[in-house]
């Protein structure tokens, strides 16, 4: 709250629109597509009522990310100004006011958890608790190492079980482990580019780079994509024995575990800052993301 105090004598008067859709980071909804992970493996999204209920589950997400994008960046607003591409964000650059950054996130916070209701009154539930694991985070487990880690990770959990709540469908335990380990293994991804890219600057934009070594982020880079291939090819496998023709989940696995080291090569490098630009610059990573959803598709419609 003292961020916003101090901010706000840089206040200006006007807001426009261009300024106030990047501070909404449209880019970052890929990862809201996520929601349709337990949905496409049930098989269901060729049902309309299934499609419309994962389509508001979307939608309920990029509200409430950017709701909390708004909040977020208003709060952090001094420390974004010390970041050297952060400082260009509307509210750290001053083309967004502190004020409107902080209004317009709660109506967007209030718009996701009303539309929630269109679909099932329990994706409200997970909705309410995204949003309130994002609201701990913002005030205190930034601040925490590991539980900073977990924290982020445990969002990507939540929109993948918003999907199977969202048409009632029950999710595997596996494929919660895969979503979790995959999630903590891009999240730590991140931080390390971060280390990469501030260097001696890392404690004045994040306290827990200060307290995290490479080392360390390479010890639970390397930990959490063993569980996710771990995980998933007990997933696949577990599928395969449920259907008549189990190759296409098995032959999953190939496109999926080379994903997994395309990617933490390109971690190793000093990439994955932003984890949507990484995935959609990179060729390879594209090739094998479309492999695997052509082998994931025919496994599930197929059989």
């Amino acid at each position: 709250m003292s961020a916003l105090r101090a901010a706000a004598p840089d206040d200006v008067p006007a807001t426009r629109v261009p300024a106030l859709i990047r501070l909404a980071r449209p880019k970052q909804w890929l990862k809201n597509i996520l929601v349709i992970a337990a949905p496409g493996a049930a098989g269901l999204l060729g049902d309309s009522t299934a499609l419309f209920r994962t389509g508001i589950a979307f939608v309920c997400f990029c509200l409430a990310a950017s709701g909390t994008y708004y909040l977020n960046d208003a709060v952090d607003v001094e420390a974004d100004r010390r970041h050297p591409t952060k400082r260009f964000r509307p509210v750290a650059s001053g083309e967004v006011t502190v004020r409107t950054a902080v209004t317009g996130g709660i109506i967007l916070i209030v718009a996701s958890l009303g539309l929630s209701f269109a679909a099932r009154w329990q994706l409200s539930l997970v909705v309410g608790g995204y949003l309130l694991q994002t609201l701990v985070y913002s005030l205190w487990l930034k601040h925490e190492p590991v539980l900073d880690l977990a924290c982020v990770a445990s969002g990507f959990v939540l929109r993948t079980i918003a999907g199977g709540v969202a048409v009632g469908v029950a999710i595997s335990p596996w494929f919660l482990i895969v979503a979790g380990s995959a999630s903590l293994f891009m999240v730590t991804g991140k931080r390390h580019a971060e280390m990469v890219e501030l260097g001696d600057r890392a404690g004045g934009h994040r306290l827990t780079l200060t307290m995290y070594s490479r080392e360390f982020l390479n010890y639970v880079r390397a930990v959490a994509s063993s569980v996710t291939i771990l995980a998933y090819c007990l997933w696949a496998f577990e599928k395969s024995s449920a259907v008549g023709n189990p190759v296409w989940f098995e032959l999953s696995i190939v496109p999926f575990v080379l994903g997994i080291l395309r990617y933490a090569l390109l971690l190793e490098q000093g990439q994955g800052g932003a984890p949507e630009d990484l995935v959609l610059a990179d060729r390879v990573l594209l090739v094998m993301g479309a492999l695997w959803a052509v082998s994931f598709a025919i496994a599930v419609h197929g059989s």
